[in-house]
């Protein structure tokens, strides 16, 4: 698909430093403590993974999973998802959709275009404007327990500002273990049903801890996790940059 091609040339100057990422290592220097809106824990999980006011430093992050590139400005969450057989992205106003033929993607453009997004920027996106922080019960899982902060929105922010997510971590190292979520988008409804994802594998990117794989797990009639319910997502190539890219690289290709 020749635009994609283009689109990814493009940008090539600031994503080819994907490859230096660091690897091999999950440690991080925990960073100072921030006081913001968020309860004095969650600070500690976001020092955890690298710090509240690294995150807010970074520009673009950029991610594959399988044979999809993803890449977000963090200050405007414009994005671009690029793969061989389609294109999606926001371009601030409106969410667009590019094929090379038509039928190749399978989704709602909608709804996927920043799901992986949000999966992969926790728990950093969970200290965006607009939220409310409520102390949860503790998630119990092979004799341990994880203690959690439910995430609610405002109506006006985002486009399913009914979704509710529950962060879980470690009481010891403060690292994100589970996330559990709701999902909203064509209902327009509060919802009870949780989904749960595990967090347990993590790699240091230019500072911040970012997840290297995820896993969804079924869960008992109490919520708490049982057994992994699917094979675990995968990410690779992460990037973190300060550099701004050129608005017209999250605009949809005009051929």
């Amino acid at each position: 698909m020749k635009n994609y091609i283009f689109i990814c040339l493009a940008a090539i100057s600031i994503l080819s430093c994907k490859n230096e990422t660091k690897k091999g290592t999950d440690k991080i220097t925990k960073q100072e403590v921030v006081s913001e809106n968020f309860p004095s824990e969650l600070g500690k999980v976001f020092g955890a993974h690298g710090g509240i006011n690294v995150w807010r430093k970074a520009r673009i992050l950029s991610f594959n999973i399988m044979d999809e590139v993803h890449t977000t400005d963090l200050y405007s969450r414009k994005i671009v998802v690029n793969h061989k057989d389609y294109s999606l992205g926001f371009n601030g106003e409106t969410v667009w959709l590019k094929e090379a033929k038509e039928g190749n993607f399978k989704s709602n453009k909608d709804f996927y275009y920043n799901l992986s997004f949000y999966f992969y920027a926790m728990p950093f996106v969970l200290a965006d404007d607009g939220i409310t922080y409520t102390k949860v019960p503790d998630l119990k899982f092979e004799g341990n327990l994880f203690p959690g902060y439910k995430i609610s929105y405002a109506s006006d922010k985002g486009t399913s500002p009914e979704d509710n997510y529950i962060i879980y971590y470690n009481p010891e190292t403060y690292q994100m273990e589970w996330l559990a979520y709701t999902v909203t988008f064509n209902s327009k409804k509060p919802s009870e049903k949780y989904n749960l994802i595990r967090y347990n594998s993590w790699e240091n990117s230019t500072g911040l801890l970012l997840p290297k794989s995820i896993a969804w797990y079924n869960k008992d009639d109490s919520g708490n996790p049982t057994e992994q319910a699917r094979p675990s997502t995968q990410f690779t190539l992460p990037l973190v940059s300060q550099e701004k890219l050129a608005d017209s690289f999250f605009e949809k290709p005009m051929k």
